[in-house]
């Protein structure tokens, strides 16, 4: 069974405990924001704050231990997410419930339960993250096509997706330079990545060497 090294709250929070209890809590942001790093975009400022946060509740938690306030510092604790919850995504906010979840527990003792939780899941954030599971099977790519109003878009590079994608789906159509051109914006799936630049090369013969602009489709932030 997991103990916590904290023996009794009547005697005192001693130097050693809470020392080792910071040490880990560090030790287990710093495993928790490695992790991150390493399963998607982010930026240093949030990445620093997962490193701080766990430490931070750890030093809440063991102020009030033993206190019938324990409970108003815990939910006071975990409050501090609204800070990110309104401009971050779904990754950012359960990466913060996990880094506060070990400075709870860290902050009762339970380093061994810390490390044993903070192992398991970031080995399943990093392979869930480098794996297809939760993935809608949308297309990838994002091919912005000009061109001239004589053209009728419709069909006019059916031909050409055919040879070359997978899937081709015309997501927008808009209008631009006084009506005289089209803007295309098309989803698609290639069968070969390296035939690319050729498919490029046969659009800009269609289009009359307007522009063509191919690119990584855009996540929304709460795919991130």
């Amino acid at each position: 069974m997991f103990t916590s090294i904290i023996e009794s709250v009547s005697s005192g929070l001693t130097i050693t405990d809470a020392v080792m209890c910071t040490a880990a809590s560090l030790l287990f942001g710093f495993v928790i924001a490695f992790t991150y790093m390493h399963s998607g975009k982010y930026t240093k400022s949030f990445v620093l704050s997962l490193v701080m946060m766990p430490a931070l509740v750890q030093v809440v938690i063991m102020m009030v231990n033993g206190n019938l306030g324990t409970g108003v510092a815990v939910m006071g604790a975990f409050s501090l997410v609204r800070y990110r919850s309104l401009p971050g995504s779904s990754r950012e906010i359960s990466t913060i419930f996990f880094a506060m979840a070990i400075g709870l527990t860290t902050g009762m003792g339970y380093i061994t339960f810390a490390a044993v939780t903070t192992v398991i899941l970031c080995l399943a954030m990093m392979l869930l993250s480098k794996s297809s599971f939760g993935c809608d099977g949308r297309p990838d790519k994002e091919l912005r096509i000009t061109i001239p109003e004589s053209l009728d878009y419709t069909e006019v590079f059916d031909d050409i997706f055919e040879k070359y994608t997978n899937e081709a789906s015309l997501e927008k159509v808009k209008t631009t330079n006084l009506g005289s051109m089209f803007n295309l914006v098309y989803h698609i799936d290639m069968k070969d990545e390296k035939q690319e630049k050729v498919m490029i090369d046969e659009i800009r013969c269609r289009n009359g060497n307007l522009t063509v602009m191919c690119s990584k489709v855009q996540a929304s932030k709460d795919e991130l």
